[in-house]
């Protein structure tokens, strides 16, 4: 595996200094400042190429923008409504523009509205950790009875129902504003932040999408935009849903293994590929990591590795951010099985035998807490998650001669 770090850009609190002295050899980013449905220009990829590529005092970082995360697909192309032909012409267009610079993997979703969903984001752990966490009970509150959307109550079970009553009857106001402004923070570092209102005219907006006209709008795109990868040597990786079952009354269509599989057969090319994320997918408990990536592995273009812990085995369930090792995947059997699968890659020649990866998310340990990082990003949370996963990969390959 090719070990790659994700980087907000320049106001990152998270610097090239420290990618370099954590061992990271190559850089996932993306231009955040630029609106959903914008051209990326030549000169922008340009710049924030020559922002990795010094450290702070001016020397080489040795780094390069290797991976794409995200080039955001916009609701409008989503929905096939308002300007979104121009959009897929722009998306293309940026893309055309990465390739010319040198990039290869591009990462994008396909979710509705929101982006990652999450109730708290820092969750104080038994040893004083700080983690990602979404209880869904309190989603149901935030969905009942803050953002009060239209049928919401009817979308969970009579006795979450009742126990998210009880909670937002005992929240403060600065409770119930904290809630919201989790539930909405979307992308970390994106162009857009959302306010209640504007989740509100969105999901108004998704009112005739139903869940096979958002797969047929998905079919749509791919079917414009993954030919010219094909041609242009660009590899496209979609990312699960996450969490990976519906939210807020709108269709998901990449959460289980059978989505992906179904996504991937409707424009069958190389370049239609996958990023497997072992986080958003294992909040599922239906979802086997270690298996998707033997089954699918010949179109996994790019890795998430991070793991969850689930509070119940409910296809709908509260789960938080767990150590990478430590979750209920099974992460020495999914690194062995990406290893199996590069191992098959050098076997036949493919120039992508090595897969990107970057340690997903991450809790806040040491000097993370209180340092103002993105959410789920934290410097030194990550680099020990990194330093595990480099570990089993380099035992495995020892030991099993992959």
């Amino acid at each position: 595996m090719r070990h790659t770090w994700r980087w907000f850009g320049p106001r990152d609190r998270v610097s090239i200094d420290d990618m370099m002295q954590a061992g990271v050899q190559g850089v996932v980013t993306a231009l955040h400042h630029i609106p959903t449905g914008a051209v990326w220009t030549p000169a922008e990829i340009a710049r924030r190429q020559a922002e990795i590529a010094v450290m702070a005092d001016g020397a080489p970082s040795a780094l390069k923008w290797e991976v794409v995360e995200s080039l955001p697909v916009s609701e409008s192309i989503k929905t096939q409504t308002g300007d979104w032909r121009a959009h897929i012409a722009n998306w293309i267009t940026s893309m055309r523009h990465l390739r010319d610079a040198g990039i290869e993997v591009l990462c994008y979703n396909f979710m509705p509205v929101l982006d990652w969903t999450r109730t708290d984001l820092a969750w104080r752990r038994p040893n004083g950790a700080r983690c990602m966490r979404f209880d869904f009970t309190d989603f149901a509150a935030f969905d009942i009875h803050i953002l009060q959307r239209r049928g919401a109550a009817e979308d969970f079970p009579e006795e979450i129902r009742d126990e998210a009553a009880r909670r937002y009857a005992a929240m403060d106001d600065a409770r119930r504003e904290q809630l919201a402004g989790n539930v909405v923070f979307g992308l970390p570092g994106a162009a857009e932040h959302f306010t209640l209102e504007d989740v509100r005219a969105l999901l108004d907006s998704y009112a005739p999408v139903t869940d096979a006209v958002l797969r047929r709008n998905f079919h749509d795109f791919l079917e414009q935009v993954a030919p010219v990868a094909q041609e242009i040597g660009m590899r496209l990786c979609c990312h699960p849903d996450d969490p990976p079952f519906p939210l807020l009354g709108l269709p998901r269509v990449m959460s289980t293994e059978a989505d992906y599989a179904e996504r991937m057969a409707a424009v069958d090319l190389p370049a239609n590929g996958i990023t497997l994320c072992s986080g958003s997918l294992g909040a599922r408990p239906d979802n086997d990591l270690p298996g998707m990536m033997e089954r699918l592995g010949e179109r996994v273009h790019f890795l998430h590795l991070r793991n969850v812990r689930r509070d119940s085995d409910a296809i709908r369930g509260s789960f938080f951010e767990d150590e990478h090792l430590t979750g209920q995947t099974d992460m020495v059997a999914l690194v062995a099985a990406v290893l199996r699968e590069e191992a098959r890659r050098r076997a036949a020649g493919r120039v992508d035998a090595v897969i990107p990866m970057r340690p997903d998310h991450g809790q806040d340990i040491l000097d993370d807490i209180g340092r103002g990082g993105q959410p789920g990003y934290p410097a030194i949370g990550r680099l020990k998650g990194l330093a595990e996963l480099r570990g089993v990969e380099m035992a495995l390959a020892h030991g099993a001669r992959v």
